[in-house]
């Protein structure tokens, strides 16, 4: 049984998923303690406890008895299925990353499965729909998986009721890929969503980045979305280029200017644009798992995080990979090779 320490690294919940996916693939049981001790309310909470549940269930695991709060687990395998599977977090946590969970096991599985998910869609501390959809989903075509996702309804903090539907074929083994470079940019345009929101805080938004991004018309776009899906506003700004698509996200929140969030969203923006890297720091996060189960790859990030070096030790603790990360002038080439 792979021992893990969830005080190690970052210290949150990426540990729990990555061993999770990771434990269904393998086939290997692990024990995790000080789950999520790096965060200010440690344990498991209900995007995690739905995690732990929905992993069981998709490979007939046996676990340890798990609640909120709990701090330990184990678990132990048994052979990934397909179905038809449904799960509700019962809050505004994340069902992005439940579902980044178990979409890389489900393409192991014994047939085509489906998997529909309510709660949080769209939360600060999340990759948001879009993000899995757009970027995420497109690297993941481009190394051979059959992925489909799809928003049914939008969930923002704190209400939650958002819907996600994903549907997922299996058989065709992941390759490596190298995205060294973005390549030209081929489209751009930037999204503000507003549910029980008055339509100007988008309109304000959508003004500043058209300012700072030098965009007009159809590249500014206002997504209304019925009251009963909010209160939220998020703000999207979506960057296609030749070998890969980044989606970048800001919040509304209250007492913040509508100005505030478009500028934070296009600081970031710029960081990215001013490296020379094909992935920014969260999508950068998101490949190490599939490149390791490809067996290899490369890519260049504009940034890495602490998050990301914490699931690169625990994906080793699983599979016969190394990883390395190499400063480079203007990115940080990442790189995935077998041992």
């Amino acid at each position: 049984m792979i021992e893990l320490d969830g005080a190690v690294g970052e210290g949150g919940g990426q540990i729990l998923r990555s061993a999770l996916s990771l434990s269904m693939i393998t086939g290997q049981a692990f024990r995790l303690t000080n789950i999520r001790a790096g965060r200010a309310k440690p344990g498991l909470l209900r995007q995690h406890l739905v995690a732990v549940q929905a992993a069981a269930q998709v490979c007939n695991a046996r676990t340890t008895p798990v609640a909120l709060g709990a701090a330990t687990l184990e678990f132990v395998p048994g052979k990934i299925r397909s179905g038809d599977f449904r799960f509700a977090i019962g809050s505004a946590g994340s069902c992005t990353l439940v579902l980044q969970t178990l979409l890389p096991a489900l393409l192991y599985a014994d047939g085509p499965s489906s998997v529909r998910i309510t709660g949080g869609t769209h939360n600060a501390m999340a990759p948001p729909v879009h993000f899995l959809q757009r970027a995420y989903g497109r690297l993941m075509a481009q190394m051979g998986a059959d992925v489909e996702i799809e928003l049914l309804r939008f969930g923002f903090f704190p209400a939650g009721g958002g819907e996600v539907l994903a549907r997922v074929q299996p058989g065709s083994r992941l390759k490596p890929i190298e995205l060294l470079q973005r390549g030209e940019r081929t489209g751009g345009f930037a999204e503000s969503f507003v549910a029980g929101v008055p339509v100007g805080v988008a309109q304000r938004e959508l003004e500043r980045i058209g300012s700072g991004m030098g965009w007009s018309g159809k590249q500014l776009r206002i997504g209304g979305l019925p009251n009963d899906q909010g209160p939220g506003n998020v703000l999207l700004l979506t960057l296609e280029h030749e070998h890969v698509t980044e989606v970048f996200t800001s919040f509304g929140e209250k007492s913040v200017l509508a100005e505030t969030v478009a500028k934070r969203l296009l600081n970031e923006v710029r960081s990215y644009l001013k490296s020379d890297a094909a992935v920014g720091e969260y999508l950068a996060d998101q490949l190490l798992l599939p490149m390791a189960l490809a067996g290899g790859g490369a890519f260049t990030t504009s940034g890495l995080s602490q998050h990301a070096l914490t699931n690169a030790d625990v994906i080793a603790r699983f599979l016969p990979v190394s990883f390395s990360f190499e400063q480079q002038a203007h990115s940080v080439l990442c790189a995935v090779r077998p041992w």
